[in-house]
């Protein structure tokens, strides 16, 4: 009954597959027990975003049907849905940026000394914070250590690895889990525009992560980009070296960095889904699009080789994400090899 109770709540936010931390967020407001920084970590489209929103929402609604819980009518909660409200603040990348810089940390709190305008609290919605720089992160500490009154933030991150330890020492954790794959099919059979064999391909790829699945669902080239990914890579395979150097050449030229990542990701969830197959284990493919050649290749392969390339596919991502190496070269050297 206490499960069954705490998934309703979940729903009354719009919240699919984290009833537990919805229940937790809840309990926060009606106990009057809230912290002043909350990081909310996991894989990206597991839902952080949508979970700190409704939590914004919950926080500041005008009229709340009851403790813990939003209207979804009134103008606040509408203003913050759409990140249009006075004192809700966000800072996440800039588009022309590399990172989070010290001066958005700085305008933040500038804002953050000011009053609450009209809501209950000033909230702060720090997206991605794994993308602060050292200096931006090191100056977060100050309103972390001494928040103002009627402040709180919300942090999203992949992992709190990838944030200072002062940092997330001073937050509530709350690490997202993926959803169950039967429990996210059941979700997405809901739409009537998705067969049962597209069910069954978004629910794989996306993970258990609902929000990825709702992106490929909302945006074809979502999943047509992943299967084109893909398929370069099968017919990759094949090619010889001075034919993938043509590839590199022609695919990556003067693409930015995150086209590259992209790719990098797509191969790697391949590689994966190979290791996987070769060394046995029970657990469901992520490109059951492609289960045959997957299959096949786990069996043609030695279990060391599926390691290899799945390692250094982790690797030329890990140099993308935290070095300035020229993207198009480091393709070519894992193609080469």
């Amino acid at each position: 009954m206490q499960a069954l109770c705490a998934k309703i709540l979940a729903m009354e936010w719009d919240v699919q597959g984290h009833a537990w931390a919805v229940k937790m967020l809840q309990q926060h407001i009606h106990r009057a027990e809230v912290r002043h920084a909350y990081l909310f970590s996991g894989a990206p489209g597991i839902g952080r975003r949508t979970l700190a929103l409704r939590f914004a929402q919950a926080l500041n609604c005008i009229e709340p049907p009851q403790p813990g819980a939003y209207c979804g009518v009134c103008r606040v909660c509408k203003q913050t849905a759409s990140l249009q409200h006075a004192d809700v603040c966000l800072v996440e990348k800039q588009a022309d940026k590399k990172d989070i810089v010290i001066e958005q940390v700085r305008e933040l709190q500038r804002m953050l000394s000011l009053t609450p305008y009209e809501a209950r609290y000033r909230i702060a919605i720090l997206r991605d914070f794994e993308n602060a720089n050292h200096n931006a992160q090191n100056a977060l500490l100050k309103t972390l250590e001494e928040a103002p009154p009627k402040v709180i933030l919300l942090l999203t991150a992949c992992a709190v690895e990838n944030l200072l330890p002062t940092i997330v020492s001073r937050c509530e954790i709350l690490r997202l889990h993926p959803m169950p794959l039967e429990e996210l099919k059941r979700v997405l059979q809901r739409d009537s525009r998705l067969s049962a064999d597209m069910v069954s391909k978004i629910a794989h790829l996306a993970g258990g992560r609902l929000g990825y699945a709702q992106r490929m669902i909302g945006d074809s080239s979502v999943y047509e980009t992943h299967a084109s990914w893909i398929e370069d890579l099968l017919t990759l395979l094949s090619r010889t070296r001075r034919e993938r150097f043509a590839y590199v050449k022609n695919q990556f030229k003067k693409r930015e960095r995150e086209t590259v990542r992209e790719a990098f990701g797509a191969w790697l969830s391949f590689w994966r889904d190979v290791l996987l197959a070769a060394s046995g284990a029970r657990v469901p493919l992520v490109n059951v699009a492609w289960e045959e050649r997957i299959r096949h290749l786990a069996a043609e392969l030695p279990l060391t080789e599926c390691y290899r390339r799945v390692a250094a596919l982790e690797q030329g991502i890990a140099r993308l994400d935290t070095t300035n190496i020229n993207a198009q070269l480091l393709a070519e050297i894992l193609l080469m090899d």
